[in-house]
Protein backbone atom coordinates (compact mmCIF):
# COMPACT_ATOMS: atom_id res chain seq x y z
CA UNK A 1 0.00 0.00 0.00
CA UNK A 2 1.29 3.32 -0.76
CA UNK A 3 0.83 5.08 2.17
CA UNK A 4 1.77 8.92 1.00
CA UNK A 5 3.37 10.79 -2.20
CA UNK A 6 4.91 14.04 -1.17
CA UNK A 7 7.27 16.77 -2.95
CA UNK A 8 9.90 17.51 -0.88
CA UNK A 9 12.21 15.71 1.53
CA UNK A 10 11.01 17.61 4.64
CA UNK A 11 7.33 16.79 4.13
CA UNK A 12 8.43 13.21 3.78
CA UNK A 13 10.68 13.49 7.35
CA UNK A 14 7.33 14.53 8.88
CA UNK A 15 5.47 11.79 7.56
CA UNK A 16 7.95 9.11 7.97
CA UNK A 17 8.05 10.18 11.68
CA UNK A 18 4.12 10.09 11.95
CA UNK A 19 3.29 6.62 10.91
CA UNK A 20 5.76 3.40 10.20
CA UNK A 21 6.22 2.91 7.29
CA UNK A 22 8.26 0.20 5.63
CA UNK A 23 9.96 1.72 2.21
CA UNK A 24 10.64 5.44 1.44
CA UNK A 25 11.52 6.00 -2.46
CA UNK A 26 13.92 9.01 -1.88
CA UNK A 27 14.49 11.34 -4.81
CA UNK A 28 17.89 12.93 -5.17
CA UNK A 29 16.21 16.24 -6.64
CA UNK A 30 13.61 17.33 -4.61
CA UNK A 31 12.30 21.02 -3.69
CA UNK A 32 12.79 22.38 -0.18
CA UNK A 33 15.40 19.43 0.79
CA UNK A 34 17.02 17.28 -1.62
CA UNK A 35 17.47 13.62 -1.22
CA UNK A 36 20.53 13.20 0.22
CA UNK A 37 19.85 15.71 2.90
CA UNK A 38 16.78 14.25 4.11
CA UNK A 39 18.01 10.66 4.07
CA UNK A 40 19.85 10.32 7.63
CA UNK A 41 16.71 12.21 8.98
CA UNK A 42 14.24 9.75 7.63
CA UNK A 43 16.33 6.97 9.13
CA UNK A 44 16.96 8.61 12.17
CA UNK A 45 13.29 9.58 12.69
CA UNK A 46 12.58 5.67 12.05
CA UNK A 47 15.30 3.39 12.24
CA UNK A 48 13.94 0.47 10.25
CA UNK A 49 12.70 2.17 7.49
CA UNK A 50 14.39 0.99 4.41
CA UNK A 51 15.17 3.97 1.89
CA UNK A 52 15.82 3.54 -1.96
CA UNK A 53 17.50 6.30 -3.88
CA UNK A 54 16.33 7.57 -7.08
CA UNK A 55 18.26 9.61 -9.35
CA UNK A 56 18.49 9.93 -13.23
CA UNK A 57 21.69 8.28 -15.21
CA UNK A 58 24.06 10.85 -14.87
CA UNK A 59 27.52 10.76 -13.38
CA UNK A 60 27.05 13.48 -10.58
CA UNK A 61 23.88 11.49 -9.34
CA UNK A 62 25.35 8.28 -9.40
CA UNK A 63 27.96 9.66 -7.33
CA UNK A 64 25.42 11.49 -4.37
CA UNK A 65 23.24 8.14 -4.96
CA UNK A 66 26.66 5.73 -4.10
CA UNK A 67 27.09 8.07 -1.44
CA UNK A 68 23.90 8.03 -0.03
CA UNK A 69 24.31 4.21 0.35
CA UNK A 70 27.15 4.99 2.58
CA UNK A 71 24.58 6.96 4.33
CA UNK A 72 22.59 4.12 5.13
CA UNK A 73 19.75 4.11 2.29
CA UNK A 74 19.28 0.25 1.45
CA UNK A 75 18.99 0.24 -2.78
CA UNK A 76 18.85 2.82 -5.56
CA UNK A 77 16.71 2.79 -8.71
CA UNK A 78 17.62 4.70 -12.05
CA UNK A 79 14.41 6.73 -13.06
CA UNK A 80 13.80 6.08 -16.48
CA UNK A 81 14.75 7.87 -19.59
CA UNK A 82 11.96 7.39 -21.76
CA UNK A 83 8.08 6.36 -21.07
CA UNK A 84 8.94 3.11 -22.96
CA UNK A 85 11.65 2.20 -20.39
CA UNK A 86 8.75 2.09 -17.43
CA UNK A 87 7.10 -1.06 -18.82
CA UNK A 88 10.19 -2.92 -20.49
CA UNK A 89 10.95 -6.88 -18.87
CA UNK A 90 12.86 -5.65 -16.47
CA UNK A 91 12.16 -2.09 -16.80
CA UNK A 92 11.75 1.10 -14.08
CA UNK A 93 8.53 -0.29 -12.90
CA UNK A 94 9.22 -3.89 -12.19
CA UNK A 95 12.43 -2.71 -10.73
CA UNK A 96 10.94 -0.94 -8.51
CA UNK A 97 7.64 -3.06 -7.43
CA UNK A 98 10.52 -5.86 -6.83
CA UNK A 99 12.85 -3.98 -4.60
CA UNK A 100 9.88 -2.46 -3.01
CA UNK A 101 8.49 -6.03 -2.04
CA UNK A 102 11.87 -6.78 -0.81
CA UNK A 103 12.81 -4.17 1.34
CA UNK A 104 9.34 -4.11 2.37
CA UNK A 105 9.70 -7.61 3.73
CA UNK A 106 13.09 -7.31 5.45
CA UNK A 107 11.63 -4.33 7.56
CA UNK A 108 8.93 -6.20 8.77
CA UNK A 109 11.07 -9.44 9.46
CA UNK A 110 13.47 -6.52 11.44
CA UNK A 111 10.31 -6.10 13.39
CA UNK A 112 9.07 -9.37 14.11
CA UNK A 113 6.11 -8.72 12.27
CA UNK A 114 4.87 -11.84 10.14
CA UNK A 115 4.16 -11.20 6.59
CA UNK A 116 0.69 -9.64 5.67
CA UNK A 117 -2.13 -12.29 4.96
CA UNK A 118 -3.26 -11.92 0.85
CA UNK A 119 -6.24 -14.18 1.57
CA UNK A 120 -8.16 -10.95 1.05
CA UNK A 121 -6.15 -9.21 -1.39
CA UNK A 122 -7.82 -8.35 -5.08
CA UNK A 123 -7.80 -11.39 -7.54
CA UNK A 124 -4.45 -11.65 -9.39
CA UNK A 125 -2.25 -10.31 -6.77
CA UNK A 126 -1.32 -13.25 -4.61
CA UNK A 127 0.59 -15.24 -6.93
CA UNK A 128 -0.57 -19.20 -7.96
CA UNK A 129 -0.37 -21.91 -4.96
CA UNK A 130 1.05 -19.15 -2.64
CA UNK A 131 0.05 -19.21 0.87
CA UNK A 132 -0.96 -16.50 3.41
CA UNK A 133 0.43 -19.59 6.14
CA UNK A 134 3.36 -18.66 8.25
CA UNK A 135 6.48 -20.66 7.02
CA UNK A 136 8.08 -23.50 8.38
CA UNK A 137 11.09 -22.93 10.21
CA UNK A 138 14.45 -22.48 8.07
CA UNK A 139 15.99 -26.26 7.50
CA UNK A 140 19.50 -26.28 8.26
CA UNK A 141 22.21 -25.61 5.46
CA UNK A 142 24.37 -28.10 4.49
CA UNK A 143 27.83 -27.74 3.79
CA UNK A 144 30.66 -29.15 1.24
CA UNK A 145 34.32 -29.48 2.26
CA UNK A 146 36.73 -26.28 2.21
CA UNK A 147 38.14 -26.39 -0.99
CA UNK A 148 41.54 -27.77 -0.67
CA UNK A 149 43.49 -26.10 -3.25
CA UNK A 150 44.26 -22.12 -4.32
CA UNK A 151 41.79 -21.01 -6.96
CA UNK A 152 43.26 -19.37 -10.38
CA UNK A 153 40.66 -17.22 -10.11
CA UNK A 154 37.64 -15.35 -7.83
CA UNK A 155 34.47 -14.55 -9.39
CA UNK A 156 31.89 -12.27 -6.96
CA UNK A 157 28.10 -11.29 -7.43
CA UNK A 158 26.07 -8.50 -5.36
CA UNK A 159 22.94 -6.99 -6.01
CA UNK A 160 20.65 -4.79 -3.18
CA UNK A 161 23.37 -3.83 -0.43
CA UNK A 162 26.16 -4.83 -2.93
CA UNK A 163 28.33 -1.58 -3.16
CA UNK A 164 28.34 -1.25 0.77
CA UNK A 165 29.21 -4.60 1.01
CA UNK A 166 32.02 -4.73 -1.64
CA UNK A 167 33.57 -1.14 0.13
CA UNK A 168 33.69 -3.56 3.50
CA UNK A 169 35.22 -6.78 1.41
CA UNK A 170 37.68 -5.04 -0.65
CA UNK A 171 38.99 -3.07 1.83
CA UNK A 172 39.90 -5.96 4.13
CA UNK A 173 41.15 -7.90 1.62
CA UNK A 174 44.78 -8.88 2.28
CA UNK A 175 47.77 -7.53 -0.21
CA UNK A 176 49.65 -9.16 -3.24
CA UNK A 177 46.22 -11.19 -4.08
CA UNK A 178 47.59 -13.08 -7.32
CA UNK A 179 44.63 -14.19 -9.16
CA UNK A 180 42.08 -11.79 -11.25
CA UNK A 181 38.60 -10.84 -9.48
CA UNK A 182 35.59 -10.79 -11.88
CA UNK A 183 32.92 -8.70 -10.50
CA UNK A 184 29.05 -8.47 -11.19
CA UNK A 185 27.17 -6.12 -9.19
CA UNK A 186 23.59 -5.36 -10.41
CA UNK A 187 24.12 -1.49 -11.38
CA UNK A 188 23.50 1.14 -14.81
CA UNK A 189 25.96 2.63 -16.29
CA UNK A 190 27.68 5.90 -14.89
CA UNK A 191 26.83 3.87 -11.22
CA UNK A 192 29.71 0.99 -12.16
CA UNK A 193 32.25 3.36 -13.57
CA UNK A 194 32.04 5.22 -10.28
CA UNK A 195 31.70 1.82 -8.22
CA UNK A 196 34.88 0.70 -9.96
CA UNK A 197 36.84 3.78 -9.11
CA UNK A 198 35.85 3.78 -5.34
CA UNK A 199 36.57 0.01 -4.96
CA UNK A 200 40.31 0.61 -6.57
CA UNK A 201 40.81 3.62 -3.99
CA UNK A 202 39.49 1.13 -1.03
CA UNK A 203 41.40 -1.57 -1.84
CA UNK A 204 45.24 -2.90 -2.26
CA UNK A 205 43.80 -4.46 -5.95
CA UNK A 206 43.37 -1.99 -8.92
CA UNK A 207 39.67 -1.71 -10.35
CA UNK A 208 38.10 -0.90 -13.20
CA UNK A 209 35.37 -1.72 -15.67
CA UNK A 210 36.35 -4.76 -17.98
CA UNK A 211 36.47 -3.32 -21.55
CA UNK A 212 35.58 -5.71 -24.77
CA UNK A 213 39.06 -7.07 -25.72
CA UNK A 214 41.09 -6.42 -22.56
CA UNK A 215 43.80 -8.96 -21.58
CA UNK A 216 43.05 -10.51 -18.14
CA UNK A 217 45.75 -9.86 -15.86
CA UNK A 218 46.56 -11.21 -12.54
CA UNK A 219 45.94 -9.29 -9.40
CA UNK A 220 43.32 -7.09 -10.88
CA UNK A 221 39.53 -6.67 -10.58
CA UNK A 222 37.13 -6.39 -13.36
CA UNK A 223 33.68 -4.83 -12.76
CA UNK A 224 31.37 -6.07 -15.32
CA UNK A 225 29.87 -2.46 -16.95
CA UNK A 226 26.25 -1.61 -16.08
CA UNK A 227 23.94 -2.86 -19.02
CA UNK A 228 26.82 -5.32 -20.05
CA UNK A 229 27.25 -9.22 -19.51
CA UNK A 230 30.33 -9.71 -18.89
CA UNK A 231 32.14 -12.91 -20.00
CA UNK A 232 35.88 -14.52 -20.31
CA UNK A 233 36.65 -16.29 -23.22
CA UNK A 234 40.46 -17.65 -24.20
CA UNK A 235 41.82 -16.42 -27.22
CA UNK A 236 45.48 -17.90 -27.84
CA UNK A 237 45.80 -19.24 -24.76
CA UNK A 238 44.99 -16.07 -22.90
CA UNK A 239 41.55 -15.29 -21.60
CA UNK A 240 40.18 -12.05 -22.55
CA UNK A 241 37.26 -9.96 -21.74
CA UNK A 242 34.39 -10.29 -23.80
CA UNK A 243 31.39 -7.61 -23.34
CA UNK A 244 27.69 -8.46 -24.72
CA UNK A 245 24.02 -6.74 -24.37
CA UNK A 246 22.36 -10.04 -25.05
CA UNK A 247 19.38 -10.66 -23.39
CA UNK A 248 18.88 -10.07 -19.48
CA UNK A 249 19.47 -13.36 -17.54
CA UNK A 250 17.22 -12.83 -14.08
CA UNK A 251 15.94 -9.86 -14.84
CA UNK A 252 19.25 -8.50 -14.73
CA UNK A 253 21.91 -7.30 -17.03
CA UNK A 254 25.07 -7.29 -16.00
CA UNK A 255 24.04 -11.07 -14.50
CA UNK A 256 26.10 -13.07 -12.69
CA UNK A 257 25.31 -16.75 -14.57
CA UNK A 258 26.83 -15.74 -17.71
CA UNK A 259 29.93 -14.36 -16.41
CA UNK A 260 29.96 -17.88 -14.68
CA UNK A 261 29.45 -19.93 -17.35
CA UNK A 262 32.16 -18.59 -19.23
CA UNK A 263 34.80 -18.39 -16.59
CA UNK A 264 34.49 -22.36 -16.13
CA UNK A 265 35.51 -22.58 -19.78
CA UNK A 266 38.74 -20.89 -18.91
CA UNK A 267 39.56 -21.64 -15.33
CA UNK A 268 38.06 -25.33 -15.17
CA UNK A 269 37.02 -26.16 -11.67
CA UNK A 270 39.88 -23.63 -10.08
CA UNK A 271 37.44 -21.08 -9.66
CA UNK A 272 36.24 -20.04 -6.19
CA UNK A 273 32.77 -17.85 -6.30
CA UNK A 274 31.20 -15.37 -3.64
CA UNK A 275 27.50 -14.52 -3.32
CA UNK A 276 27.10 -11.18 -1.31
CA UNK A 277 24.03 -9.94 -0.63
CA UNK A 278 21.40 -9.40 -3.02
CA UNK A 279 17.56 -9.97 -4.10
CA UNK A 280 16.42 -12.56 -6.48
CA UNK A 281 18.79 -15.91 -7.39
CA UNK A 282 20.97 -14.98 -9.99
CA UNK A 283 24.09 -16.88 -9.50
CA UNK A 284 22.91 -19.90 -8.47
CA UNK A 285 22.84 -21.78 -11.41
CA UNK A 286 26.64 -20.52 -12.56
CA UNK A 287 27.29 -21.26 -8.28
CA UNK A 288 25.76 -25.33 -9.40
CA UNK A 289 27.83 -25.59 -12.70
CA UNK A 290 30.76 -24.76 -10.50
CA UNK A 291 30.60 -26.81 -7.87
CA UNK A 292 29.19 -29.56 -10.20
CA UNK A 293 32.81 -29.14 -12.12
CA UNK A 294 34.74 -29.14 -8.89
CA UNK A 295 34.86 -25.18 -7.86
CA UNK A 296 33.81 -24.02 -4.58
CA UNK A 297 31.50 -21.21 -3.61
CA UNK A 298 31.05 -19.41 -0.14
CA UNK A 299 27.90 -17.08 0.38
CA UNK A 300 27.46 -14.18 2.93
CA UNK A 301 25.19 -14.55 5.70
CA UNK A 302 21.55 -13.35 6.04
CA UNK A 303 22.10 -11.49 9.40
CA UNK A 304 24.88 -9.25 7.76
CA UNK A 305 22.61 -9.50 4.27
CA UNK A 306 20.78 -6.32 3.52
CA UNK A 307 18.58 -8.98 1.64
CA UNK A 308 19.61 -12.65 1.38
CA UNK A 309 18.18 -13.31 -1.87
CA UNK A 310 21.09 -14.13 -3.94
CA UNK A 311 23.21 -15.84 -1.23
CA UNK A 312 20.35 -17.43 0.59
CA UNK A 313 19.61 -19.34 -2.40
CA UNK A 314 22.93 -20.82 -2.90
CA UNK A 315 23.26 -21.43 0.77
CA UNK A 316 20.14 -23.43 0.43
CA UNK A 317 20.86 -24.96 -2.56
CA UNK A 318 23.33 -27.04 -0.53
CA UNK A 319 26.69 -26.09 -2.76
CA UNK A 320 29.02 -23.82 -0.51
CA UNK A 321 31.65 -24.39 1.36
CA UNK A 322 30.99 -21.44 4.11
CA UNK A 323 28.27 -19.12 4.91
CA UNK A 324 29.75 -16.27 6.52
CA UNK A 325 29.23 -12.50 7.85
CA UNK A 326 30.94 -10.01 5.96
CA UNK A 327 33.58 -9.04 7.94
CA UNK A 328 34.47 -12.97 8.05
CA UNK A 329 34.65 -13.50 3.93
CA UNK A 330 38.26 -11.69 3.48
CA UNK A 331 40.08 -13.51 6.40
CA UNK A 332 38.46 -16.87 5.36
CA UNK A 333 39.64 -16.12 1.74
CA UNK A 334 43.43 -15.51 3.45
CA UNK A 335 43.33 -18.59 4.75
CA UNK A 336 42.38 -20.27 1.69
CA UNK A 337 45.11 -19.03 -0.49
CA UNK A 338 48.08 -19.19 2.51
CA UNK A 339 47.24 -22.74 3.34
CA UNK A 340 46.95 -23.42 -0.24
CA UNK A 341 50.20 -22.15 -1.00
CA UNK A 342 52.01 -23.52 1.85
Amino acid sequence: TVSASVADGLTAIRRVAKEQIDVVVLDVEMPVMDGITALPQIIEAYPGVQVIVASTLTRRNAEISLRALRLGAADYIAKPSSKSDLHTPGGFNLDLINKVKALGAVSRDRRGEPEPDLSASPKGVRQSGQSAAKPSAPRPIKLRPAPSRAPRALAIGSSTGGPQALHTLFGALPAGIQVPVFLVQHMPPSFTTLLAEHLSKNSSMPCAEGKDGERVLSGRTYLAPGDYHMEIVAERGSPIIRLNQGPQENFCRPAVDPTLRSLLKVYGNEILVIILTGMGSDGLRGAQATVEAGGAVIAQDEESSVVWGMPGAVANAGICSAVLPLDEIAPYLKGLLMRSAA
